[in-house]
C-alpha cells in the first residue's frame, strides 16, 4: 500500500509540475528610466524590492545600450530587439533643421520593425502600457501612451487621454486606480505621486483584464539625476519611489497568487554621467559659415541628444562639408580635443545609430551637448545626463528577471539591451524572428 501512495505522490508531483508549465505565462516589463546596476547590487541605494528581485532572480551586472543613450531609442530596442538604424527611432526628438518645434516620436507607425506589443497583437495576445515611449496609436488593448500638448493653454495630458485605448480608458483609471489626474500629480511637479500612480494603474490593469504584456515605464531617477547628479537625497528619494512601486505591482501579484507565472522583467535604457561642462558644436560651424547667420540657412548642423552630437547635411552627397566640419574639429586647441572623440560614420553603421548622420561627437565623461550656435563653444554646465556613446562604465544600464520562469539566483557579468527582447518573447512564445539579440540560456528556467 506504502509503494501505491509513493507512485500516486510521484504521478501527483508530475502533474503539477505540468500544471504550472501549462498555465499563462504573464510578463510585467518595468522600465526605469535612468537604471544603474548600482541601484540593486548596492545596498546603500533604498531599493529593498529591486535588491531581492535581483539577489532572488536572476541579475546582470551591466547593460550596453544605444547610441545615443537615450531614451526613446532605447525604449524601442527594448521591446523590438534591434538598434535605432533598424527601428527607426534613432532619438528622443526628430531632427528638425528649420528649427526644433519640442515634437518627439511619439508615434508607433515610426518604428520600422515588429515590437513585442505587435507581436502580442497577431498571436491573439493581451497586451497593455503605462507611458511607454513610442506607444501613440499602436496595437495594445489596454494603452495609456506616453504623449503631451505643445499649445498653449491646453491641458497638458489632452492629448494622452485622446490617444489612450480603449476610448475613455484614462477616465476609467483615474475612477477606479488613481483618482483625478493632473499637472501638480502627474506633471513635472509631481514625480513620487507619478510613480505612485503609475503602480495603481498597472496592479488595476493586471487585475482587471489579466494582460499577457504589461509594459510599465517609471520616470523620477532619470528626473533627479538630470538635476542633481548621480548621487545625493533626491536621486536617492526617486529610488526609493520607484521601489515602492515596484513593490506594490508585486504585491498584486502576489496576492492575485500568480507569481509562479508572471515573470517580472525590470531593465532601463541608460546610466547617467554627472556634467561640468556643455559643448555647442554648433557654434563652431556658424562662425565658419556652415550655418547662416539668421540660423535658417545651412549646410551642416549638428543635431545633439544628451551627450551626443550627429552631423547631418543639406544636400547628403555634400561629402565636402564634411571633410570641413572634421578639419574644424581637429584644429581646436589640444586641450578642447581631448573632451571628445569623432566617430565616423563606419563607426555609426556598426553600432546602429541614425544612417543619416555623417559622423558624430562623442564626449568624455562630464562633457554634454547643446544644439544651440550662439555663445560659447564650451560653456558650465551641471547636473546629469546621457546619451554618451555606451563605452563608459557610468552609462550602462541594468536587469533584473524574477518570479515566473525566471531562474533563480543566476548573475550575468554583461549583456547588451537588445536582449532583452528575446527574454520576453521566449516566455510568451512570441516569434521575434529578426533580432539581433541573444537568448542567454541562463536567464529562464528550462
Amino acid at each position: 500500500m506504502t509503494r501505491i501512495y509513493k507512485i500516486s505522490f510521484i504521478f501527483i508531483s508530475i502533474f503539477l509540475s505540468f500544471s504550472v508549465l501549462a498555465q499563462k505565462q504573464q510578463v510585467i516589463l518595468i522600465s526605469i528610466d535612468g537604471l544603474r546596476p548600482d541601484f540593486y547590487l548596492d545596498n546603500d541605494w533604498p531599493a529593498p524590492i529591486l535588491q531581492h528581485m535581483a539577489e532572488n532572480g536572476t541579475h546582470a551586472e551591466a547593460v550596453k545600450g544605444m547610441f545615443p543613450s537615450v531614451t526613446y531609442p532605447s525604449h524601442t530596442t527594448i521591446v523590438s530587439g534591434m538598434p535605432p538604424s533598424e527601428h527607426g527611432i534613432y532619438y528622443n526628438t526628430p531632427f528638425e533643421p528649420d528649427g526644433a518645434t519640442g515634437k518627439w516620436y511619439w508615434e508607433h507607425e515610426s518604428i520600422k520593425v515588429p515590437t513585442l506589443f505587435s507581436l502580442c497583437k497577431n498571436a491573439g495576445l493581451t497586451s497593455a502600457s503605462i507611458s511607454w515611449p513610442v506607444t501613440v496609436g499602436a496595437p495594445i488593448d489596454y494603452n495609456i501612451p506616453e504623449i503631451w500638448s505643445l499649445k498653449e493653454g491646453e491641458d497638458r495630458f489632452a492629448p494622452m487621454k485622446k490617444n489612450a485605448t480603449p476610448k475613455g480608458f484614462v477616465e476609467e483609471i483615474e475612477t477606479h486606480a488613481t483618482g483625478k489626474i493632473n499637472v501638480s500629480n502627474f506633471g513635472n511637479e509631481g514625480y513620487f505621486a507619478r510613480e505612485q500612480k503609475f503602480a495603481s494603474a498597472a496592479s488595476y490593469i493586471f487585475e482587471k483584464y489579466n494582460p499577457d504584456l504589461l509594459a510599465v515605464h517609471l520616470l523620477s531617477a532619470d528626473h533627479f539625476q538630470h538635476t542633481d547628479g548621480r548621487e545625493g537625497f533626491m536621486p536617492k528619494r526617486a529610488v526609493s519611489a520607484v521601489d515602492a512601486a515596484i513593490g506594490q505591482i508585486l504585491e498584486t501579484v502576489e496576492r492575485l497568487g500568480k507569481l509562479e507565472t508572471t515573470t517580472f522583467i525590470i531593465t532601463g535604457d541608460h546610466g547617467f554621467v554627472d556634467i561640468h561642462s556643455t559643448m555647442a558644436p554648433n557654434v563652431l560651424l556658424k562662425e565658419n559659415g556652415l550655418i547662416a547667420e539668421d540660423g535658417k540657412k545651412w549646410t551642416a548642423k549638428f543635431h545633439t541628444s544628451g551627450a551626443a552630437a550627429f552631423l547631418h547635411l543639406e544636400n547628403p552627397d555634400d561629402m565636402e562639408s564634411v571633410k570641413k566640419v572634421k578639419q574644424l574639429l581637429e584644429a581646436l586647441p589640444a586641450n578642447q580635443q581631448k573632451l571628445f572623440r569623432i566617430v565616423e560614420k563606419e563607426e555609426l553603421n556598426k553600432i546602429g545609430a541614425d544612417p543619416n548622420a555623417m559622423l558624430a561627437i562623442a564626449p568624455n565623461e562630464g562633457l554634454s551637448m547643446t544644439s544651440k550656435s550662439d555663445g560659447e563653444l564650451i560653456r558650465k554646465g551641471s547636473g546629469g545626463t546621457h546619451g554618451f556613446f555606451p563605452e563608459h562604465k557610468n552609462i550602462y544600464t541594468g536587469f533584473i528577471a524574477f518570479g515566473g520562469k525566471a531562474e533563480e539566483k543566476t548573475v550575468l557579468k554583461e549583456m547588451y539591451l537588445t536582449d532583452v527582447a528575446p527574454v520576453i518573447a521566449e516566455i510568451l512564445g512570441l516569434k521575434l524572428e529578426n533580432t539581433e539579440g541573444i537568448l542567454y540560456p541562463g536567464i529562464l528556467k528550462k
